[in-house]
């Protein structure tokens, strides 16, 4: 076996006192080249080429490189068709074992509270809603992901359901991770729905309004709503909105709330088609694709300090010029003493009340009492500020038409998925708008910001800089459990979602293949 260390294409072993990788490529070469090697896809019919012991014997030792990338292939093949099947068994169990009350969709009420709206609907808001009433009107309970862009009018799709879940006299709950947009949220439906006798409830940890007699149409809330103590025997619907702010283990008691409620959780930080064929492979997919007329891409740039001055100075001629109004966004709300180099929205308050002398200024962040925020984002939205200092408090919910500018003080301590949601906050009038990425570091996911305006190209670009976390444990970041395949497989992902749902049907004739399966489904907690 002296040709298996010199003179070819050598693998090399992660190595150990006592245990060289010479050692190990001997042992494996051996194994590889014995009898026993059984394939998984044989077990069913449908074998590729190459076989599963030749795809291994050429991804340890292949004769050239031609024959690796073939091999590594193959066996990604048989990782993801296991994963696939682990969401398709899980949705089959959904939708077989779990029911729920069936609702009767009345299309001629939806369509009369559809033409009350003062907008007109994009073309992927009414598929959604389609796929929304076509789920609601099933027998087993609706389990679907929303997803679409800052400002792709996710909340008006949710809206819908919600209507339906009236008329049927059931309640509803949406779930959002801020009092800020529980706060959004409350004063959206209720505008949408007091004309309709629907009665709106809010709940959170430090703003409960009263939900009289304990009775509630829709009960908007953050995670106080979890464990409120309300009467659930006739909630029909749970929405969860930015579903990704919420623990993995606070959706699954979410989805638990009432007797098998309809579920459907939205985000807007879009799920790359990738991980969505496979961490979100037994729910149900929407996705808004277009934008509400008039929502032009925000301008912007990263700036490094030695421009920082120019900055500020461009800042105030757009206040003098253009009536601007400008968030400033700090990474946190006090000085740290450890983390001298990073900017409070207290100290930055200060600061920036004598550089912009002659301009009011706003102060927001988490400590305020629920009625200071509101007063200060009242303020604001009235133009009374020109300026809003805060954290990243405002990175959902908070809609001012008239703001243009968002500065964010150390960006580089922000993600992507956040950055691109606090951009989201300006523009949102349909005019010009900008935003301004401060960094002591200028990094290549700041100079991402300044080339990709959708939120799915940027959760690409994050994907591959942070992992994807575990697809049915509660890791919520870092590479996931592959060892061969790579959530970049996609045409492999499409593949074997097709054939794990041609293969379902017969997998409890398989003992062997459904143990393996059962097996890789490494978590407890529903991904939903």
């Amino acid at each position: 076996l002296a040709s298996l260390h010199l003179r070819r294409i050598v693998p090399v072993y992660p190595e150990t006192a006592g245990l060289s990788s010479k050692w190990l490529r001997s042992k494996i070469y051996t194994l590889l080249h014995s009898d026993g090697f059984a394939s998984l896809l044989t077990a069913f019919g449908q074998e590729t080429t190459p076989g599963t012991k030749l795809a291994l014997q050429n991804i340890h030792f292949p004769e050239n490189l031609n024959q690796v990338e073939p091999a590594r292939h193959r066996l990604a093949f048989d990782e993801l068709l296991l994963l696939q099947l682990a969401a398709s068994l899980h949705k089959q169990q959904w939708a077989t074992t779990t029911l729920a009350h069936p609702f009767a969709v009345d299309q001629a009420k939806v369509l009369q509270f559809l033409a009350r709206l003062p907008f007109t609907l994009t073309s992927s808001q009414n598929s959604a809603i389609k796929d929304i009433l076509t789920d609601l009107a099933q027998t087993h309970p609706m389990n679907r992901l929303l997803e679409g862009d800052v400002g792709s009018g996710k909340t008006i799709v949710a809206a819908v359901a919600a209507y339906v879940a009236h008329l049927n006299g059931y309640q509803s709950l949406l779930l959002a991770p801020t009092q800020i947009l529980a706060a959004q949220h409350y004063q959206t439906l209720s505008t949408l729905f007091t004309p309709f006798g629907i009665e709106i409830g809010l709940i959170t940890a430090n703003s409960k309004l009263e939900i009289r007699n304990s009775k509630f149409d829709i009960a908007v809330g953050t995670h106080a709503l979890l464990t409120a103590k309300l009467p659930m025997d006739r909630v029909g619907l749970v929405v969860i909105d930015e579903q990704h702010r919420f623990g993995v283990a606070q959706r699954a008691l979410a989805s638990t709330l009432g007797k098998s409620p309809h579920t459907l959780t939205m985000t807007a930080t879009p799920i790359p088609r990738t991980i969505a064929l496979t961490m979100y492979g037994d729910l149900d997919l929407s996705t808004l694709t277009d934008m509400p007329a008039g929502r032009i891409p925000v301008k912007t740039w990263a700036v490094g300090e030695a421009k920082r001055a120019a900055a500020d100075e461009w800042i105030r001629s757009q206040i003098a010029t253009q009536a601007a109004q400008v968030f400033v966004v700090c990474p946190f709300i006090e000085e740290s003493e450890t983390l001298t180099t990073v900017k409070a929205a207290t100290a930055e308050f200060t600061k920036l009340t004598r550089i912009f002398a002659g301009h009011k200024l706003g102060l927001l962040h988490g400590k305020l009492k629920a009625a200071q925020k509101d007063e200060v984002i009242a303020k604001f939205r009235a133009g009374e500020y020109r300026i809003l200092v805060t954290t990243p408090v405002v990175e959902v919910g908070l809609d001012i038409p008239s703001a243009t500018i968002m500065v964010v003080e150390g960006a580089d301590r922000f993600g992507l998925a956040q950055l691109h949601q606090l951009r989201g906050r300006v523009g949102r009038g349909g005019q010009p708008a900008y935003c301004l990425l401060l960094a002591n570091q200028i990094t290549p996911r700041l100079l991402a910001m300044q080339t990709h305006h959708t939120g799915i190209e940027l959760a690409e670009i994050d994907l591959r800089l942070r992992g994807a976390g575990e697809i049915y444990g509660t890791a919520q970041h870092g590479q996931p459990h592959f060892k061969v395949a790579t959530y970049a497989d996609l045409d492999l992902m499409t593949r074997t979602k097709a054939a794990a749902v041609a293969l379902l049907p017969r997998l409890a004739k398989l003992p062997v293949l459904r143990s393996l399966v059962e097996k890789d489904k490494i978590g407890i907690v529903q991904p939903n």
